[in-house]
């Protein structure tokens, strides 16, 4: 494949437009739409349709140029790491976690890796589950730690390490603290919810699914998972946490646990790399066994 043209599509696929592109790349319009053309020969495929003065990928189109973004997030992160040895002769360590892994499993992890490797830069970014997927399968990130991926993406390893305890809380003054109900009832109140690419909201979800059950009126939308257990020990809504962020809360009596018939949560944590390519990046493969060991 000519990666010359496929790298000028990728930047008309992100502009949405042969013009803006030809302006960005610094060339003349007519070349880049050649090049798109000879691409869809070689291909064999139509990739782009015209959409009032810019352009709209065809699903074929769209499919290319995902692919496309992550070889090219790969051939930077081969730059990086490229000029990061050149520079100090250590690897940076890039890690991706969803909110419970970073806050409750990671922290003690960590310390002990920087132990043994203390010439060893590690960067943790902390977002939702599907953000850390995407992290991860861009380049962004060299290992990824996740709760419960229903859909296990083919092109990632997922390893499991324990299975997390969930439970449902109001605030400790609410009439249903220390409470066993039904799960029907729960969903009667106002919860707080995650955002959207939550594992702990569609998990929610899914169990309103499995139990026939309509979603929960939604109190308040909260980005992060500590923001909504604050809320509920302020005196608002019911929710679904983890019981290890929640200990502490618990113990201080600024929420209680409410007690669902017939439910039990227990999620999979996984550590998750790119297929193949765990044995080719040692620190990676390092951090994994300091994980294990714990």
């Amino acid at each position: 494949m000519n990666i010359h043209a496929l790298r000028l599509f990728t930047k008309v696929a992100e502009l949405k437009s042969v013009s803006k592109a030809a302006e960005v790349l610094r060339i003349s319009q007519p070349a880049v739409t050649i090049q798109i053309r000879n691409l869809e020969k070689e291909v064999g495929l139509t990739l782009t349709e015209s959409k009032g003065r810019g352009i709209t990928l065809t699903s074929n189109g769209d499919f290319l140029y995902k692919q496309a973004q992550r070889l090219f997030d790969l051939e930077r992160d081969i730059e990086n790491k490229v000029a990061q040895l050149k520079n100090s002769g250590a690897d940076d360590l890039n890690i991706a976690a969803s909110y419970v892994p970073a806050n409750f499993l990671l922290p003690k992890w960590l310390c002990h890796y920087k132990e043994t490797y203390p010439s060893v830069t590690v960067n943790v970014k902390t977002e939702n589950t599907q953000q850390v997927i995407e992290q991860l399968l861009h380049y962004k990130a060299d290992l990824a730690f996740v709760i419960e991926e229903n859909r296990h993406h083919p092109d990632l390893h997922y390893q499991f390490l324990m299975n997390l305890e969930y439970c449902f809380i109001v605030p400790s003054h609410h009439q249903l603290a220390g409470q066993t109900i039904s799960f029907e009832k729960l969903m009667n109140e106002p919860f707080i919810l995650r955002e959207k690419g939550s594992s702990t909201k569609d998990l929610l979800l899914a169990l309103c699914n499995l139990h026939k059950t309509p979603p929960p009126k939604i109190g308040m939308q909260l980005y992060g998972l500590n923001e909504s257990i604050r809320t509920v020990a302020a005196g608002f809504g019911a929710m679904l946490a983890p019981v290890v962020a929640i200990e502490d809360y618990l113990y201080r009596k600024q929420v209680a646990q409410v007690y669902v018939e017939d439910i039990e949560i227990k999620r999979p944590t996984y550590v998750c790399t790119r297929k193949n390519e765990i044995d080719v990046l040692p620190h990676v493969s390092h951090f994994i066994e300091v994980v294990k060991d714990q």
